[in-house]
């Protein structure tokens, strides 16, 4: 006990003096918000490129959520840490800690025996003997005795969850309606609750401290503006707030940042601060430029939930990718309206090329369900894919679903076909057909299995029986496994083997951080003894033997080269109207020069944005503003997946409009999807290229005009970039440029030219002088 004790402070006095002598800008991954004044000791998790020090065969995170609740004493079974796979993971989510009704961070009364977080025991369990050096018992107990034998994997404590954002549970599991992270964030004129957001801050510091967290996950649902999002029992509380909502969730996720920076420089480690996202583009639509991916960590991409029994739309939990048959956007006519240019926005690789626009690929992780969702009574569709299966009295629908002629509840499967069900206020099961991947596991074998009888299924009711056969279909084009019982018309969307392996090469191809699933208890594997399926790691494993091997992750947002140099211009996106009134999307982006010099009239400014977005984005202030590189499929659609991760647009200051030092530009900007904020920005004029300070507090801030010249910066005409075109002495042939046969001077899609110190792209076939009209997109001036 003395050896560790002392083992233990020489490791944090070292971990201390690494922190002093280091300079940690060099581990900071790109595009994260550093606290100004703090020496945040980014190397203490991060390499020099940035990227998450974990352990030699874990180059990609596999997160699992592990919760509270499946702790054994309600009869059911008990999944606890001794139950995890730490070789194989590389971080756990601890769900869930809510907001307590003085905005602090909280899981319940600790000083309680039944407090399955620090109170309870599990005697005579293998492997979950409490450590008794540890002044808390429960799953904390546990969780940090195990990670001192697996030092790689890193704990955080999740807040909120779809049960506890708005509220919490007593001791006796009513829930108490306290405003939770809506009423913590925002007052009900609408404006940041700056008191509440602080002690919540400050109470999650003095938590992870307590409870040897490493970070804290925030899962707030939602912080949108669209009425109706999140649990229904917080509608009439959130839908009264929605005008706040999102500017507070800035604040808050600012705040978290900023403290943990202060509490990690502090400590001698830097802590984690991650969310978990929405992947739904009409909660996206709500949430405006999702100004928060500066103060992330990472983020966590609910990629499941994209089909349920809300509605009567039959079809996959988590698509990979869209199908162009996703029978709920066949019926709001979406893929034959043509401004979304068929953009199917219901799967995985929508949600993630959307935070890929804004973010580094190694600083996003996929969600995976391990679990089921599905409905019963489905007509039609292929054995029930995208068929409808709607409640029969659409006015005993549950709140939040329904509501439209279009948009029916669901009729959702139940019994046997619900095994892992939520219960509604009254205490009745809610229709879902959510289940463990290890009890469809049994169902698809036709197994009536050991544990039946630990699920209150009734023998004499039909619905809770082992009735008719569940096949198991596949569809390839979304990756996207489900059964099918023809007999009862039961269809249940799942993952399997072959699912999982394809979405853990997609990780691996597109460079992606890694994945994190919901939840660890919904894994499975063969319990021979039993002749069935039950609880194990058989998905997990296959992560990490698919993953062990794979290259590192991208840690670059820039997907060209970027200016060596920067000027300090500041950006904003504002002016968001609120929920459904916001389509098209009309932000206001306001660019405000904070360099000492001004920025001349016709200087040129261009960014990515990602290709969940359609192509034609534009504005509406007359600057021209337009995509000069598409990334769009050639298909024009995105079944199967998008090809590419970003759009260039740019636009140029109109002849007659320069900003000098403290003045704002401002863009009325137009386009049809949610996209998170631009990035990549490039400002050139008068022959040189730019970066934002803001996106590349490395670089050296200079003078416009005064810097070394464009491109690499060397001024020596070598290897020199104009707008992110890699350019050789003498790169830009002049207009007029006749072809080969002496025909008069054109270009065709994709030339670049130069006339009159600039250079231009053409957009088409073109005979016209560069810059004269729209068929030329201005690049820089050389």
């Amino acid at each position: 006990m003395k050896q560790s004790i002392l083992l233990s402070l020489l490791a944090l006095v070292s971990t201390a003096a690494f922190s002093q002598q280091t300079d940690h800008n060099n581990c900071r991954p790109d595009g994260l918000y550093q606290t100004p004044g703090i020496n945040v000791p980014y190397c203490t998790v991060y390499d020099t490129e940035g990227r998450e020090i974990i352990s030699p065969d874990h180059p990609r995170r596999i997160i699992g959520y592990f919760t509270s609740w499946r702790h054994g004493k309600n009869g059911q079974p008990a999944y606890l840490a001794s139950d995890i796979p730490w070789d194989k993971i590389t971080h756990i989510n601890y769900a869930f800690a809510h907001v307590n009704g003085a905005n602090q961070i909280s899981v319940g009364n600790t000083g309680s025996p039944d407090n399955a977080s620090t109170g309870m025991e599990w005697p005579g369990v293998a492997g979950a003997e409490l450590d008794p050096n540890l002044p808390y018992k429960g799953h904390f107990n546990l969780l940090q005795k195990y990670k001192q034998q697996h030092p790689h994997v890193k704990t955080l404590i999740s807040v909120g969850g779809w049960a506890e954002s708005g509220g919490y549970f007593d001791n006796d599991g009513e829930r108490i309606a306290s405003g939770g992270f809506y009423t913590m964030t925002t007052n009900s004129d609408l404006s940041i609750n700056t008191q509440g957001i602080n002690t919540f801050a400050d109470s999650a510091v003095a938590f992870i401290r307590q409870y040897g967290f490493d970070g804290v996950d925030i899962d707030y649902e939602y912080p949108t503006s669209m009425n109706d999002a999140g649990n229904p029992d917080d509608f009439t509380l959130a839908n009264s707030l929605r005008g706040g909502l999102m500017r507070s969730y800035i604040e808050l996720m600012k705040v978290l940042r900023q403290k943990l920076d202060a509490a990690g420089a502090a400590d001698g480690k830097h802590y984690l601060l991650t969310i978990a996202s929405p992947s739904s583009g009409y909660l996206l639509r709500g949430m405006e430029a999702f100004q928060v991916t500066q103060y992330l960590d990472y983020v966590n991409i609910m990629t499941y939930d994209l089909h349920g029994a809300w509605n009567q739309f039959v079809g996959h939990n988590a698509a990979l990718f869209d199908t162009g048959q996703d029978a709920e956007l066949v019926a709001w006519n979406y893929y034959n309206t043509s401004q979304y240019q068929q953009i199917g926005y219901l799967n995985t690789d929508w949600a993630y090329r959307y935070f890929r626009g804004t973010m580094p690929a190694g600083r996003i992780n996929i969600g995976i369900p391990y679990y089921s969702r599905g409905w019963k009574d489905v007509q039609g569709g292929s054995f029930g894919l995208w068929g409808t299966a709607a409640l029969p009295n659409q006015s005993q629908c549950p709140p939040g679903t329904g509501g439209s002629t279009v948009s029916k509840c669901g009729n959702g499967a139940v019994g046997i076909d619900n095994l892992w069900h939520d219960k509604n206020t009254q205490g009745s099961e809610m229709p879902a057909g959510s289940n463990p991947l290890w009890h469809t596991m049994n169902l698809a074998e036709g197994i009536s299995a050991s544990y039946f009888s630990l699920y209150d299924l009734d023998p004499g009711n039909p619905e809770h029986q082992l009735t008719g056969s569940y096949n198991r279909h596949y569809d390839a084009t979304a990756v996207g496994p489900w059964l099918w019982n023809a007999q009862k018309q039961v269809f249940l969307s799942v993952e399997t083997e072959q699912s999982i392996a394809t979405k853990a090469q997609y990780v691996i191809d597109n460079g992606i951080g890694g994945v994190m699933f919901w939840e660890l208890a919904g894994d499975y594997d063969w319990d021979a003894a039993k002749g069935e399926y039950f609880i194990g790691n058989t998905l997990t494993s296959l992560f990490y033997n698919s993953f062990k091997n794979a290259s590192p992750y991208g840690a670059v947002k820039a997907e060209r080269v970027m200016p060596t140099q920067a000027v300090d211009v500041r950006l904003s996106i504002s002016d968001f109207k609120l929920g459904d009134q916001n389509f098209p999307i009309n932000p206001k982006l306001t660019l405000t020069n904070h360099s000492n010099s001004t920025i001349p009239a016709g200087s040129n400014i261009s960014f990515d944005v990602p290709t969940a977005i359609p192509d034609t984005i534009s504005d509406q202030s007359g600057f021209g503003l337009t995509v000069v590189e598409s990334g769009r499929n050639a298909s024009g659609n995105n079944i199967g997946g998008l090809q590419n991760s970003l759009h260039r647009v740019a636009f140029n200051l109109p002849a007659y409009l320069s900003v000098a030092h403290g003045e704002s530009v401002t863009v009325t900007l137009n386009y049809q999807l949610p996209m998170p904020m631009p990035s990549n920005w490039i400002l050139s004029t008068n022959g040189n290229s730019y970066a934002f300070a803001e996106e590349h507090p490395q670089l050296p801030v200079v003078s416009i005009g005064n810097g070394d010249g464009p491109g690499d910066g060397d001024g020596d005409g070598n290897g020199e970039s104009c707008g992110g075109i890699t350019a050789t002495i003498h790169p830009y042939p002049a207009w007029p440029q006749p072809d080969w046969a002496g025909n008069p001077s054109h270009a065709v899609n994709g030339d670049y030219l130069s006339h009159q110190g600039g250079v231009y792209k053409a957009n088409w076939w073109t005979n016209s002088v560069p810059g004269s009209d729209g068929s030329w997109s201005f690049i820089c001036n050389l």
